[in-house]
């Protein structure tokens, strides 16, 4: 890895270094009062620093470790960009804007491993995962573009939920959360904060003891393992069994509520005798579940998966409605723009070598 990123670091990180430096401990303070209060976009601007070490960071990290290529505008105010990181590798970053305030997506790795059948970020094979400082930067780069606009628009929601799975990145993922949760930074709040999984049940289990409020998703999209196999190959490694133990620890631990996001694809998992499998397999913790039925954005690359149909969709929400199970259709996002996670990518990639 190059130049790493000052976003990577939290704050106890920070003085830490500072320290090393023969530097004072506070200015660790003042640095992230000018990272993420002011928001500059170069080291010269922390004017209340020494030149001295405004030259040290400068040298030892980098501001900006993203290189915006190309930004999709939704009609709906959906935001979609495509970032090239410092080894030119792609990265995708999506902004929605939501009733309750302003979401962006990250990603958390380059490609993904995790083998969903239906899904553009695998498309692309993992190449490697992001840092903290990279994942951070995605929302100050964001913030950037908003406060640029002049409308004082502040993100206020996060889903980690781009490309790459989050617990195959864990540790980057946590500080990630750490740093733009810390109220003297982006004080983001934790319940404002969505973590996805495939269903890494070690890593569930984990996150489970981790002690962050921060919410926590389970793609599941299938109502049992033999379906869920054929669509999620992780399935084959930590099955649905597992992964549902690792969500009744996790439930038991925290008492937080749990999304299940099912994604509803035409004739694969989206039968009535399938939603009655779903309010089976839920029963058991309906008081903390919420399930978010997603129509499926088709991807070129996937031509034998079709959305479901919106009457196949109301009918399965009926089901599990009928049976006390929480769950809403999601309101569709950028449907006008390359709306699946990783189809801006790949399509870039695919120009790229022709």
């Amino acid at each position: 890895m190059n130049t790493p990123s000052i976003y990577g670091l939290t704050l106890d990180q920070l003085e830490a270094w500072l320290l090393e430096q023969g530097q004072k401990k506070f200015r660790a303070q003042q640095i992230w009062d000018w990272l993420y209060i002011k928001r500059v976009l170069d080291f010269s601007e922390m004017t209340n620093l020494s030149k001295d070490l405004v030259a040290l960071l400068s040298d030892t990290f980098l501001l900006q470790p993203l290189n915006q290529v190309v930004v999709q505008e939704s009609a709906d105010g959906t935001t979609k960009y495509l970032f090239q990181l410092e080894d030119k590798l792609m990265i995708e970053t999506v902004l929605m804007r939501q009733e309750y305030g302003l979401s962006v997506c990250v990603t958390t790795q380059v490609g993904c491993d995790i083998g969903c059948t239906f899904c553009a970020s695998g498309l692309k094979r993992k190449q490697r995962d992001l840092t903290a400082g990279e994942i951070v930067a995605q929302i100050m780069q964001i913030q950037h573009y908003l406060d640029e606009k002049g409308n004082g628009e502040r993100v206020s929601h996060i889903v980690v939920m781009g490309i790459g799975e989050p617990f195959d990145n864990y540790d980057n993922v946590i500080a990630f959360l750490n740093i733009v949760n810390h109220a003297k930074g982006l004080a983001i709040g934790a319940r404002h904060i969505t973590v996805s999984t495939s269903g890494l049940a070690p890593k569930i289990r984990e996150f489970a003891e981790n002690g962050l409020q921060v919410n926590l998703a389970l793609s599941l999209h299938a109502p049992n393992d033999e379906i869920r196999s054929r669509m999620m190959r992780i399935n084959r490694k930590h099955p649905l069994k597992e992964v549902m133990s690792a969500i009744d620890e996790y439930l038991e631990k925290t008492n937080r509520r749990i999304t299940f996001e099912y994604i509803m694809i035409s004739g694969v998992n989206d039968r009535p005798e399938q939603a009655h499998e779903l309010v089976a397999l839920l029963k058991d913790k309906r008081h903390l579940s919420y399930v978010n039925l997603i129509p499926y954005n088709p991807v070129a690359e996937h031509i034998k998966y079709e959305r479901s149909t919106k009457k196949d969709i109301l009918a399965f929400y009926d089901i599990l409605k009928k049976n006390n199970i929480n769950c809403v259709i999601r309101k569709e996002h950028g449907t006008d723009i390359d709306a699946a996670c990783g189809q801006l990518r790949s399509k870039h990639l695919e120009k790229a070598t022709k």
